[in-house]
């Protein structure tokens, strides 16, 4: 009974740690001086030169690119999908590699199926967030194409464009981010499957990593620069 509650325990702190970072990335002062946050003011600045040009047809092919980063990721979660269902109904399979294991790291069936099943859900989540900014960015594209030309720039419709189609492109690279957070949390997730003291570590590294790369890295230093 003890050691259910190390892996309640566990759980509870993946998924604080998930929690707080979050809010603290999107909701807090201090996450305004993240490399996402950062990013966000350059798609204002990309709209507005677009509205500059008459000709924005290489605008068009970047926004393709990332819808179909977009759509590479979405499709990545469904694999993941199937192949965490795959692991959920190979239980007696998985638990007889783990009893021959020198170290005894076998669970209950039940507990390996709890496990399984919070990793589908952890890759459900990251399929919805990777299709809605997949469709986020689709109507970015629409907004692009329905972008007042150039000579209108300095009128009062044009400016109220260019600020709704910047919310609405920030809007998806949110959710986009939140996608790509999720996948890495669901590396730290699969730490449990071998301890929860292991779902403790892993779930330190992945916000230490991901707060690097947001505060610290040299992508960050270069767009404060």
């Amino acid at each position: 009974m003890r050691s259910y509650w190390v892996d309640i325990a566990a759980v509870a702190f993946f998924a604080l740690e998930w929690t707080v970072y979050a809010i603290t990335l999107e909701h807090t002062a201090y996450g305004r001086d993240s490399l996402s946050a950062r990013m966000h003011i350059y798609r204002e600045v990309w709209v507005r030169n677009l509205l500059n040009r008459e000709a924005r047809m290489v605008d068009m092919q970047i926004m393709a690119s990332l819808q179909n980063g977009t759509a590479f990721f979405a499709s990545t979660s469904l694999i993941a999908i199937g192949g965490a269902l795959a692991l959920l109904r190979s239980t007696n399979d998985a638990l007889a590699v783990l009893g021959a294991l020198p170290i005894d790291l076998t669970p209950s069936p039940a507990l390996w199926e709890i496990k399984c099943v919070g990793l589908i859900l952890i890759f459900i989540y990251t399929f919805f967030k990777f299709a809605w900014a997949y469709r986020l960015f689709n109507y970015v594209a629409i907004l692009f194409g329905a972008m007042p030309p150039a000579g209108q720039r300095d009128t009062a419709e044009a400016e109220a464009h260019v600020l709704r189609t910047t919310r609405l492109f920030e809007a998806a690279g949110r959710h986009f981010n939140r996608g790509q957070r999720a996948f890495f949390f669901a590396l730290g997730y699969l730490g449990w499957f071998v301890s929860p003291w292991v779902l403790f570590a892993t779930t330190a590294a992945v916000v230490i990593v991901t707060w690097r790369r947001q505060f610290a890295s040299n992508a960050w230093q270069a767009m404060g620069s």
